[in-house]
């Protein structure tokens, strides 16, 4: 009992965490989100949106004048390519006789331009090169002003986590809970309490010699006993020896004497009527070596036999049968002392019937 206890009171411990959890910190993490994070109706939060536009605007300025630094970088390298081609084709024509001068004149002219273009585009290289690095500080301003907004963000989103972490941690940790660790204490007591002589000895007084008895008298017969025994009346019948109570003898008085033992058998309700078929009788039908009971002068046989129903029947308890006169069934037990038999009906319903209202089929 003291262990259940234990386990008891611990579980509602776990159900005071679990409401703190989801009525407190689950409940203040949804209502942040709400106020933290605003949907869209084209799916994806305001503030994300926000924090890419703000990037977005930022670069494009300079991503404007990026893009003209590269074409001005690919026009001069093209130029600085066809320059080398022209000079070098001209190289070639002088040691080539089939040329005439027009041709070679041609040729001539061909590596001027090219050197000119080739100063032009550097000249416009460098120019937009330039403009490119005068707008950087700019750029770099703007883009570290969206990123600080972003931080700032970011950082009462951190902030607002180990809070709630923190009131998570506080409410997981039992360790501090003073009722937390009453529960131990007072678990380590009742089993340090636990006596083993006392607690035999009020079993003995309880439900042993030391019980009170009710030894079996004489009784006269009366018409009352020939009506039908309602299933309560079988329940107090019984096959063996009945315990019930007459004197106080040897270790009665110890009912009344409190004991130190935590015992779980003190704190159930026992019947005083003993019966063979349940489980904690001390004269039940089978032993500890699996013998039968030693009071039982007849054993149940346990032969199936068909029987006839003589007269029609209808059960008055569940675990009864109910039958028609004619109608045929089989006994699965043999009668016992108040006149009821175990039968199962061919539909395979299993219960009792009035044993005289049947008769064995030859």
């Amino acid at each position: 009992m003291a262990v259940m206890s234990e386990a008891e009171k611990v579980s509602e411990l776990h159900l005071e965490v679990k409401a703190s959890l989801m009525n407190e910190d689950f409940e203040k993490i949804k209502n942040w989100q709400k106020e933290a994070f605003h949907k869209q109706m084209m799916g994806g939060f305001k503030e994300t949106k926000e924090a890419e536009d703000g990037f977005r605007k930022a670069q494009k300025p300079w991503a404007k004048k990026l893009k003209e630094v590269e074409a001005a970088k690919k026009a001069y390298h093209a130029a600085c390519k066809e320059e080398k081609l022209a000079i070098s084709r001209e190289s070639n024509s002088k040691v080539d006789p089939s040329l005439n001068p027009e041709q070679l004149k041609k040729l001539q002219d061909k590596v001027e331009k090219c050197k000119q273009d080739v100063l032009k585009t550097k000249e416009k290289y460098e120019k937009s090169l330039k403009e490119l690095d005068q707008s950087t500080p700019q750029y770099m301003e703007n883009m570290e002003q969206v990123f600080e907004q972003c931080q700032q963000f970011e950082e009462k989103r951190l902030r607002f986590f180990r809070e709630v972490l923190l009131e998570v941690q506080k409410h997981l940790d039992l360790s501090n809970v003073s009722s937390y660790k009453n529960i131990y204490r007072e678990l380590e007591q009742s089993l340090k309490a636990a006596d083993a002589v006392e607690d035999l000895r009020w079993f003995r007084a309880n439900h042993g010699p030391g019980m009170s008895m009710n030894w079996p008298q004489f009784e006269e017969w009366s018409a009352d006993m020939n009506r039908t025994l309602s299933r309560r009346e079988k329940k107090k019948a019984t096959d063996g020896v009945t315990l019930t109570g007459i004197n106080q003898t040897g270790d009665q008085a110890l009912q009344n004497k409190p004991s130190s033992v935590s015992s779980y058998e003190k704190t159930q309700s026992y019947p005083t009527d003993w019966s063979d078929d349940e489980s904690n009788n001390p004269f039940s039908s089978t032993d500890a070596n699996g013998d039968s009971n030693p009071f039982d002068e007849d054993a149940t046989s346990g032969t199936e036999v068909r029987v006839r129903a003589l007269y029609d029947y209808e059960g008055q308890e569940h675990d009864e049968l109910s039958f028609k006169a004619g109608d045929e069934l089989t006994k699965i037990e043999d009668e016992d002392e108040q006149g009821w038999c175990k039968g199962r009906l061919d539909n395979g319903q299993v219960g009792l019937y009035p044993a005289n209202y049947v008769e064995a089929i030859q």
